[in-house]
């Protein structure tokens, strides 16, 4: 992947923990505001998952965009909003890094 495509999907990333963190700000107090700004943010990080799926493909897209947010969204509920995690949880969010990871790196450990 380019120093582009890494460009890209970083900030894709920061806007969907944008939109995430918004979403949640629309879960703990509603409004026309939040739920609008939440739907644009989304829409916005997808126009960037377009470009990046032209220019990799979908499999490797999505699956890196995934993982990504799969940490960085764990990250923002467990350090800024104080949410926990059971240990099945965290069990399954360890489980779903693992899984993305060996679907990404898949091809390259095996040589294609």
């Amino acid at each position: 992947m380019s120093f582009g495509g890494l460009a890209q999907l970083g900030l894709s990333t920061v806007i969907f923990l944008l939109a995430a963190t918004v979403a949640k700000q629309w879960g703990l107090s509603p409004s026309l505001g939040k739920i609008v700004l939440t739907l644009g943010l989304y829409s916005l990080g997808n126009l960037i998952m377009l470009r990046l799926i032209r220019e990799f493909g979908m499999s490797l897209s999505f699956s890196l965009s995934a993982v990504i947010q799969l940490v960085a969204v764990n990250a923002v509920a467990l350090v800024v909003y104080g949410e926990r995690l059971g240990t099945i949880q965290a069990a399954g969010v360890a489980l779903a890094i693992m899984a993305v990871a060996l679907i990404t790196l898949g091809p390259y450990l095996q040589g294609r």
